[in-house]
């Protein structure tokens, strides 16, 4: 069920990511779309950013991420990405433009929390997933979830090339088998191992307040701070069996 994607296979099969993908764009460049974009720089791709207050408000991050970068609108940047990352508060994911994103894998980031979002009665009844519904909101997308349950300073610090013994692995889930695979790729040249946790449905078990939520990269007792620890595979997919729905949880 939780079956690791193999990077090398697919790679072999076709040359890393597909050709030509070399820009990452980003709807939203706070927390977590700032720091993926400086593990994409620093891995040699391109990034777009955008957030909901304009590409001027961005200066000083492109500045900061170098001559790779460099700042649009929420349509620019999914015009321009070959790959997007959709990382804003899951309230506003309605805002997140369409057509541009049309035949595209689309990263997402969201983790539901209702004082910042307000309540969603099918998040509340546990009959869907935050990615299920941007996915239902971006039909022609193949959406995957990924990067939502490690915290932002873990995921800068926590990179490490191919191979390396302390080397972390991050979750993903998504329905299309190609658009996972090359996501795995990505990841692998971020810097981390992949887990696959299978479709949409089953991001439920890596969301807020699961077992591999952001706790396991603090370590036990919180150890690790702002460095974290790592957590390779098999501790992720231990997690994963682990997990528990809200309203399973609530009834202990």
């Amino acid at each position: 069920m939780y079956q690791r994607v193999a990077v090398r296979e697919y790679r072999a099969a076709h040359g890393g990511l597909a050709p030509g993908m070399t820009t990452i764009g980003l709807i939203g460049s706070g927390k977590i779309g700032s720091t993926v974009a400086r593990l994409a720089v620093a891995a040699g791709y391109d990034v777009v950013l955008s957030n909901s207050r304009g590409p001027e408000t961005l200066a000083g991050l492109v500045a900061d991420l170098g001559p790779r970068a460099r700042a649009a609108t929420a349509d620019g940047a999914a015009e321009a990405g070959d790959l997007v990352v959709v990382t804003i508060p899951l309230r506003a994911y309605r805002s997140v433009p369409v057509e541009p994103l049309t035949g595209k894998i689309v990263l997402d980031t969201n983790n539901y929390y209702p004082h910042r979002d307000g309540q969603i009665p099918e998040l509340d009844d546990e009959t869907t997933t935050t990615s299920e519904l941007l996915q239902a909101h971006l039909p022609g997308s193949k959406v995957v979830k990924v990067f939502n349950n490690i915290y932002f300073k873990h995921l800068l610090s926590l990179r490490r090339p191919a191979g390396a013994p302390d080397r972390s692995a991050l979750l993903i889930a998504g329905d299309d088998a190609d658009a996972k695979a090359t996501v795995t790729a990505l990841l692998d040249d971020l810097g981390y191992d992949t887990v696959d946790a299978g479709p949409l449905a089953e991001g439920w078990r890596f969301q807020r307040d699961t077992a591999p939520y952001a706790g396991v990269y603090f370590g036990p007792d919180g150890q690790g701070g702002d460095a974290g620890v790592p957590v390779d595979a098999p501790t992720l997919r231990a997690a994963l069996a682990n997990s528990r729905r809200y309203a399973d949880a609530s009834s202990d």
